[in-house]
């Protein structure tokens, strides 16, 4: 995990803490691949979805470089109803993009209560695990829709809005000052003077 951890906390800001309790609940852990001639090897932060009986259905891998593109996608056979989440007793879901963006946004707010809520990254921009939340847990009847501050996800959040409504679960929608959560940790951490709106909704 030395290099997803040095990843995770250097160049995206995440707080230690929140990033040790994830890894403990493994939530998070690091591949190693290696290329088909075998001459190079790959590490890869691995965000991993569970089912509603504890067992894993989902895994986004994410690059750790911090130069260049790194890759960032889904792993073959993952079910997208099961993507990066962790559940909470309280009656509030809170809905990500992407496992960065929600590890950002409890890191923003790691001096709330924010282990009694529940949060899921889509891992993309598809409603199915925002669904199968609602569909397996009655007790969530409020939904947070923390999506990127762009087109992509104000369509998104329009779309899950009405969704919502429909099923009669109560919405709301949280948007970062700059794109998403991730760019507004790093703003605080580097750049504490600069303004950036915390409101947990």
């Amino acid at each position: 995990m030395r290099r997803t951890f040095a990843y995770l906390l250097k160049h995206r800001c995440i707080d230690s803490e929140i990033l040790l309790q994830f890894a403990k609940e493994k939530l998070i852990y690091e591949s190693l691949e290696k290329s088909k001639d075998g001459k190079h090897e790959y590490h890869n932060a691995i965000f991993v979805g569970y089912d509603e009986n504890g067992i894993p259905k989902h895994a986004h891998k994410r690059g750790i470089y911090s130069e260049g593109k790194s890759y960032k996608g889904n792993i073959d056979s993952s079910n997208p109803c099961y993507s990066f989440n962790r559940k909470g007793t309280s009656d509030r879901l809170y809905v990500f993009e992407a496992p960065i963006d929600l590890l950002s946004f409890i890191s923003l707010y790691k001096n709330t209560d924010w282990q009694r809520h529940s949060y899921v990254a889509l891992c993309g921009l598809s409603e199915q695990s925002m669904l199968k939340h609602l569909d397996t847990n009655e007790n969530l009847k409020t939904v947070v829709l923390c999506l990127d501050n762009d087109d992509a996800g104000q369509k998104a959040a329009d779309k899950f809005k009405n969704l919502l409504v429909e099923r009669e679960i109560a919405v709301t929608r949280l948007l970062p000052t700059l794109k998403d959560f991730n760019e507004d940790l790093q703003a605080l951490v580097r750049e504490p003077k600069q303004e950036i709106e915390l409101k947990m909704a």
